[in-house]
């Protein structure tokens, strides 16, 4: 068992999850929640219970709180001495397998001589804890306005850290992803404004950083009757001069909040938590220092001419441990190199998480000798599954340099046929190489070219595809458990690689302990918490929620419902529309295969996926009231 505090307050035990509904009891342990390993006054959680307004009766009502949220925590198996009475007050004793907030804490200290990496990766899974809006369930008015303040500016102290981390690496896409909405959000944090405008200078997009910076500069005069800070200033002015900022070094990291450590500390030694606290303990939502990195502006490096604004993209390099498709693979060279390579179009669709993108990637790799001029590899969607316009992939298509010859451009995860339309035929006659979830018949009936359609891989591919990412000597310890791994995945290369991940991840774990573990709930484990391309719910829940709401409510009846995967008009009910409309809008999508005149086919994957979504909405709580 363990609670979730950051997001509505919930119990959870393995993958099911009981959020508590409003109530004196909710809110109490909300109270002791935020300040775990520590000693509580009673004077505290009286307003946290009735703020200024407390009953005659306040004190005697709180023992009874108490003694009722040791009848819920018993229901849920949970050790009502969990809560300790303590001279002053109560204690909740709680450590990083039993409360996500020390987990978080714990994730967000700085271990001494990590490397940025290992950091990135490390906050990335502490940001991955939140899970909704915070406390939405607990109705205590002082909490809310004195306790949760403090635990946003943790969490906005995280993905300050975050996106300087992943500006020194050079991720401005990701950095333009973590910030677009949390800019808006926090518009005072001039910070978050810097590393957005910063972001997008960086990609080549001028303009719109200008634009920004004086949206920032509009905001903060006609609010606060102040100017942007100096950090800003100098960017707006490297901006102007078009100036190259150089590599950035990521700024020092900030260290944890007293409260917080102490908590920390306390959660690993329980009797290390103050006894005898004062009446009004420190409160953990007490707002901490402006961080660090805040102090530390960022300083315009020499000025050099800036050449280009969107550098040339290297050429793709062959996708690590890629086995199989050999047939696709021949298949895709030989419509590339057709006439010498000049103006092909080739297509490549199916499911999400089938593999396009990296048999793309692959066969680019292949035949980048017959491609004189280079080959350019443009991703037309953001990781949150957000669209690039055709003006935006179109700055990031290099001209060609005069006299080098034929170019391959590989344009992947195509949303659209309107997305790419404005960009054909391509320039200078190069050959292209799309790969979307849908057919793009459109693209393909107007430009001509060919479509090829992937399915899952064969059984032998996956096993080999497992072989080349964890070691042949590995898969062939355990013969049996490989083939079962791969076909518990579906035989669907993103979730092998996902499996495959995490036991690289965790040399010890045998493929028959992950095969087991994997096993009990496979949709929701395959995942890795650091990037939601490598997530299951994530890749297939933008595909579904890419569709119109009555498709996608189709495709969850249907994988609930089909028999064997197979769907017929007939299986449709009515109030999902017309059958033979939506069946086709799922096939489209890349959610089911064949089709008119045979009946329609799903994936057990994608079945699997379907029967746990289902199941999953179907479990979840009615909203409660904020």
């Amino acid at each position: 068992m363990r609670f979730q505090l950051l997001g509505p307050l919930s119990i959870a035990n393995g993958d099911e999850t009981a959020v508590l509904k409003p109530s004196k009891p909710t809110s109490l342990l909300a109270a002791l929640l935020l300040h775990p390993n520590s000693v509580v006054s009673t004077g505290y959680l009286l307003r946290a219970l009735w703020d200024e307004e407390q009953p005659a009766t306040a004190r005697a009502a709180l023992q009874t709180c108490v003694l009722r949220l040791r009848r819920i925590f018993a229901k849920y198996g949970i050790d009502g001495a969990a809560i300790e009475s303590v001279p002053g007050g109560y204690r909740m004793h709680a450590s990083d397998r039993t409360l996500d907030l020390v987990r978080f804490r714990a994730l967000a200290d700085t271990p001494a001589g990590e490397d940025a990496e290992g950091e990135l990766y490390r906050l990335k899974e502490a940001l991955a804890l939140w899970h909704g809006p915070l406390l939405a369930n607990v109705a205590s008015r002082m909490l809310h306005r004195d306790a949760l303040p403090g635990l946003v500016e943790e969490r906005l102290r995280v993905l300050e850290r975050v996106c300087d981390l992943e500006l020194a690496a050079g991720q401005c896409r990701q950095v333009l992803v973590d910030l677009w909405d949390t800019v808006r959000d926090h518009p005072g944090r001039e910070r978050f404004a810097e590393q957005l405008i910063e972001a997008l200078y960086r990609t080549g997009r001028q303009a719109e950083a200008l634009a920004e910076y004086r949206a920032v500069k509009e905001r903060l005069h006609d609010e606060l009757g102040i100017d942007p800070g100096p950090g800003l200033q100098r960017l707006e002015l490297a901006i102007l001069r078009a100036e190259d900022l150089g590599p950035l070094s990521p700024a020092p990291r900030a260290a944890l909040p007293a409260p917080a450590r102490a908590q920390l500390t306390a959660a690993g030694d329980p009797s290390a938590a103050l006894v005898g606290a004062p009446e009004e303990p420190a409160p953990t939502g007490a707002r901490p220092a402006r961080v660090a990195a805040t102090a530390t502006a960022l300083t315009v490096q020499v000025p050099r001419t800036v050449t280009a604004a969107v550098p040339a993209a290297p050429a793709p390099r062959a996708v690590p441990g890629f086995t199989g498709r050999v047939r696709e693979r021949a298949e895709l060279a030989r419509r590339l190199l057709a006439d010498g390579g000049e103006g092909a179009l080739v297509v490549v669709s199916g499911a999400p998480g089938i593999g396009k993108t990296a048999l793309a990637l692959q066969t680019a790799h292949e035949v980048r000798d017959s491609f004189p001029g280079g080959v350019t590899v443009v991703t037309m969607s953001r990781p949150d599954g957000s669209v690039l316009t055709s003006e935006e992939a179109a700055a990031q298509l290099r001209p060609a340099e005069p006299d080098t010859g034929r170019r391959l451009l590989v344009l992947d995860d195509v949303a659209s046929g309107w997305q790419v339309r404005p960009l054909l035929p391509a320039p200078e006659g190069a050959a292209v190489l799309l790969t979307s979830r849908r057919g793009l018949a459109a693209v393909v009936a107007t430009h001509g070219g060919a479509v090829h359609r992937l399915d899952v891989l064969p059984a032998a591919d996956s096993r080999s595809l497992l072989a080349a990412l964890l070691g042949e000597e590995r898969t062939a310890a355990e013969p049996r458990a490989t083939a079962e791994l791969a076909e518990l995945c579906g035989h669907f290369p993103l979730a092998l690689r996902i499996a495959a991940a995490r036991l690289l991840t965790r040399p010890g774990l045998t493929v028959a302990a992950c095969l087991d573990w994997l096993a009990g709930n496979p949709p929701a484990r395959l995942t890795l918490a650091e990037d939601p391309r490598l997530s299951v719910p994530a890749v297939l829940g933008q595909a579904l929620d890419a569709l119109d709401p009555e498709a996608g409510a189709a495709f969850l009846h249907l994988g609930a419902e089909a028999d064997g995967g197979i769907v017929h008009p007939a299986d449709v009910p009515e109030r999902f529309g017309d059958a033979e409309t939506v069946l086709e809008q799922l096939a489209e999508a890349g959610l089911l295969e064949d089709g008119p005149p045979g009946p329609y086919r799903m994936h057990s994957f994608l079945q699997l996926y379907a029967r746990w979504h289902h199941r999953t909405k179907s479990a979840e709580p009615a909203a409660v009231p904020h």
